[in-house]
């Protein structure tokens, strides 16, 4: 696919290979101008080479082609991490289904190295988070009834962050302003329990339809879904008026993704790291804008300093002293880096350390006046227990609701 663009347009190998990357298999195009417009003119050709090479590799799904993980036999095994999702049932009823099929269940983890440790047919409760299972890495749950009938959605521990710290209330405005494919919003959904709404944006038509097919499965219903670049949406509209939280996930370069990219590949140049970076200003400015917004999650799947720190430290010299930085989830063990003064409140997450993809956090609140009254989210308790809510306030009251149930 690459060598099909880089021969019409002459484009640079890394260019051409991106472009497929990001068409087929990433979040689809952020670039403009004639490198998108020559991607979608390929775009039937390439999907259909996609489609017989899948055939070819005996596979279903488009990630099963990437380079595996277990190609590098120093790279840490990343647990396969199963999100209760409480608009459908509760953690308790995932857990005597599982133990029905035959998995032994081992309790709550008490450090990373538990979690390191799991095989075979064994799993836990993670450690940090309290709607959170934790199997074995490769384990398989596509067809399993729970998965298909939207009551577990299958996502990485660290993309459950943003929504988790953001925390909003029951009753909440939210924005989502990069949504698709959706694993965030349902999250937001199932701590807003459906009361409020979600305002979720993306450019792409496609991953949009996608998403809206998820979030039915998953039972969300507090939602409006529109293919709009955030950057275009009006703060000022009264629609959003009442938005208190905003979750940012940006377009990034995705250096933190376990099985995406062949390592060769995974380094950006400096060019692309500048651009992606510059765009990341823009949009965070942008949703700092929006009039009632009292807190905010910025998170990246990058590892690189350039689209974390570097960004959150730009935005918040530029913003003066309307926001600032949370020292977020004090019990999490990797922080930012130390980019400027309090860059330690950001949270870091990578394979080795925290057992999963790479992963930036950093969330910022509204200070001084237009700042909420002290009712607003605070700040990650140490070791929340499941069902004690114990970040960030009202989100996660009590679990042991007794939900409808898969028969």
């Amino acid at each position: 696919g690459a060598a099909l663009l880089q021969a019409e347009k002459k484009l640079p190998p890394q260019l051409a290979k991106v472009l497929v990357y990001d068409l087929l298999f990433g979040k689809g195009l952020k670039c403009g101008g004639r490198w998108k417009a020559l991607a979608r003119r390929h775009r039937a050709r390439l999907e259909a080479e996609l489609a017989r090479l899948k055939v070819q590799q005996k596979v279903s799904r488009n990630e099963d082609l990437l380079a595996p993980q277990a190609a590098s036999p120093a790279a840490p095994q990343v647990p396969r991490y199963v999100r209760v999702n409480t608009l459908k049932t509760c953690v308790d009823n995932v857990i005597d289904f599982f133990k029905r099929q035959g998995y032994s269940y081992l309790g709550k983890a008490a450090s990373v190295e538990e979690l390191r440790a799991l095989s075979g047919k064994k799993f836990l409760l993670d450690l940090h988070l309290p709607e959170l299972l934790v199997f074995p890495p490769q384990t398989d749950f596509h067809d399993n009834l729970l998965y298909t009938s939207g009551h577990i959605i299958l996502q990485d521990k660290a993309s459950c962050l943003p929504a988790f710290l953001l925390g909003p209330a029951a009753g909440s405005h939210i924005i989502d302003a990069c949504a698709a494919p959706g694993n965030k919003t349902s999250h937001l959904a199932a701590i807003l329990k459906n009361k409020g709404q979600i305002f979720a944006f993306d450019v792409d038509t496609k991953r949009l339809a996608t998403m809206n097919t998820m979030l039915m499965r998953a039972g969300v219903t507090s939602f409006q879904l529109a293919q709009q670049d955030f950057l275009t949406v009006d703060p000022s509209d009264p629609k959003y008026s009442k938005v208190t939280g905003i979750l940012l996930d940006p377009s990034c370069s995705g250096s933190g993704m376990v099985n995406r990219l062949p390592r060769e590949e995974a380094a950006p140049s400096a060019q692309r790291l500048q651009a992606l970076a510059g765009f990341q200003r823009k949009v965070l400015s942008h949703a700092l804008s929006f009039p009632a917004l009292q807190r905010l999650v910025y998170s990246t799947c990058s590892l690189h300093r350039e689209e974390n720190e570097d960004v959150v430290h730009a935005v918040l010299q530029e913003q003066g002293s309307d926001f600032r930085l949370v020292h977020a989830f004090p019990s999490w063990p990797c922080r930012g880096l130390a980019a400027f003064p309090g860059a330690e409140g950001c949270l870091r997450a990578s394979p080795a350390d925290t057992l999963t993809h790479g992963f930036f956090v950093a969330v910022l609140e509204r200070h001084g006046e237009g700042a909420a009254a002290p009712s607003s989210p605070p700040v990650a308790a140490e070791n929340p227990q499941p069902g004690e809510g114990a970040e960030p306030g009202a989100a996660h009251k009590k679990r042991k609701r007794k939900k409808q149930w898969v028969k």
